[in-house]
């Protein structure tokens, strides 16, 4: 697939990408908290610079990492819009809250009797931690947020900064699926997922999400 061609007519593309890694949490919860993210692979931002397609309306959470890593991509060759239209934050974007649990170390939680986890995610879809949200609540943030944007920004291409569980939320509502399915995506960081949303038209009556590529790493 090339980022060069052209959008099918009705189509907006959205192109998730993870934030860059973390490495300064220390093996501890940081879920929202404002963290900020190692930007040190310059070939991997390179990679994203020639991959990504030009003229993007781009979109980051309001967590510095996603800011520092479409910085990156932006001093790795790619030219990104000045701040106004084509560039905007959106709080309703950001990672799952892990709330009380968020700086105690990962062993510590896991081990609290309170805790239900998930095999490939750090809790149950259905655990609210005290003081923080569910994955199901995440995904029921981020879905207006989502359905939003893309009629704002029909038929346009979509840079999207987030996070590993805004993703896989985004995920669930595109294919309709439990929450607790989305969450066997692998999201790694600096990876790029690409749903494209496909208006209703005179042949489909109703429009519709369609997964183009999970967790694809350009180089």
């Amino acid at each position: 697939m090339s980022s060069n061609q052209s959008t099918p007519p009705a189509t907006t593309r959205w192109w998730w990408i993870r934030h860059a890694p973390v490495t300064s949490a220390g093996g501890r919860v940081y879920g929202a908290s404002d963290v900020p993210a190692d930007c040190s692979d310059t070939a991997a931002f390179a990679g994203l610079a020639r991959y990504l397609p030009r003229d993007a309306v781009w979109v980051t959470s309001h967590l510095m990492r996603t800011h520092q890593t479409m910085d990156a991509i932006g001093a790795a060759g790619y030219p990104l819009p000045e701040s106004g239209e084509g560039r905007s934050i959106e709080i309703g974007l950001g990672e799952q809250s892990f709330g009380a649990f968020q700086g105690r170390p990962r062993h510590e939680v896991f081990a609290s009797v309170e805790f239900k986890r998930h095999r490939f995610w750090l809790s149950a879809p259905d655990l609210a931690p005290p003081g923080g949200e569910s994955f199901e609540g995440l995904i029921g943030r981020v879905v207006p947020v989502v359905e939003r944007l893309t009629l704002a920004h029909d038929r346009r291409d979509v840079v999207c900064v987030a996070h590993g569980g805004t993703i896989r939320a985004a995920l669930a509502h595109a294919l309709a699926v439990p929450a607790v399915h989305a969450l066997h995506f692998q999201i790694d960081n600096l990876s790029v997922t690409r749903i494209d949303h496909h208006a209703a038209d005179a042949t489909w009556s109703e429009p519709a999400w369609q997964v183009m590529t999970v967790n694809y790493h350009p180089r």
